[in-house]
């Protein structure tokens, strides 16, 4: 795999890495595994390295490590890490995810990071995970050179306390097949609809309807 040597990966078992980069409409067509076992591996690993690597070079306390933690493992993160190496370039999609767009899609992108990095953990072991893990998440970190503030929903809220208005989030749409929904939310603020996201999950739909909503309200709308 072109890729593997690009990053001078030397693989035991490629299956690992190759099943790291199929999606699951990919592995349905054709009776074979998809990432989403390797992705729940690598979302721990990663939490484990972020978290190594924050204790040993921060002297911040336990919630400042957490949100720290939190803001450079979030899907734009990730998505971001995953991009930079063109992981998405390789991946296996099934006809019609492929139609669609899937190599683009923000979800699979950033999932298939985790993925990856859990084939890497099993194939090569924690040395290599942390040494891939140094060479692409710890510069972001290091220089500050992204700001991949995700949590619009907080700061919308504190938008909306100062007036003490109310603020309601509404499912309005879902569509899309059972392994790649899409939902669509409203944001609601006194009964007003502010803004309106969409995504593959809810939590992330919301996110995009207040980030929609705060823009608004910076603009004066």
């Amino acid at each position: 795999m072109e890729l593997l040597k690009r990053l001078g990966i030397k693989p035991n078992n490629i299956q690992l890495f190759e099943t790291a980069l199929s999606h699951t409409s990919y592995a349905n067509e054709h009776n074979t595994e998809s990432y989403e076992r390797l992705e729940f591996l690598g979302d721990a690993v990663l939490e484990l390295l972020m978290s190594d690597y924050l204790y040993k070079t921060k002297k911040i306390s336990e919630g400042d490590m957490t949100k720290i933690r939190a803001h450079y493992v979030c899907e734009t993160a990730l998505y971001e890490y995953s991009t930079k190496l063109n992981l998405n370039e390789y991946l296996k999609l099934g006809k019609g995810e492929t139609e669609s767009g899937g190599k683009y899609r923000k979800a699979i992108v950033s999932d298939i990071f985790e993925s990856f990095l859990g084939a890497i953990y099993l194939d090569q072991g924690i040395d290599a995970a942390r040494k891939f893990f140094n060479e692409n998440v710890v510069p972001y970190i290091k220089n500050h050179k992204i700001d991949f503030f995700d949590d619009y929903k907080s700061a919308l809220q504190e938008f909306v306390q100062t007036d003490k208005r109310s603020l309601e989030y509404k499912l309005v749409k879902e569509e899309g097949p059972a392994h790649n929904k899409e939902f669509t939310f409203e944001v609601i603020i006194d009964g007003i609809t502010y803004g309106m996201g969409r995504a593959h999950s809810k939590k992330a739909a919301e996110q995009e309807a207040a980030k929609d909503a705060l823009a608004k309200a910076q603009r004066g709308d």
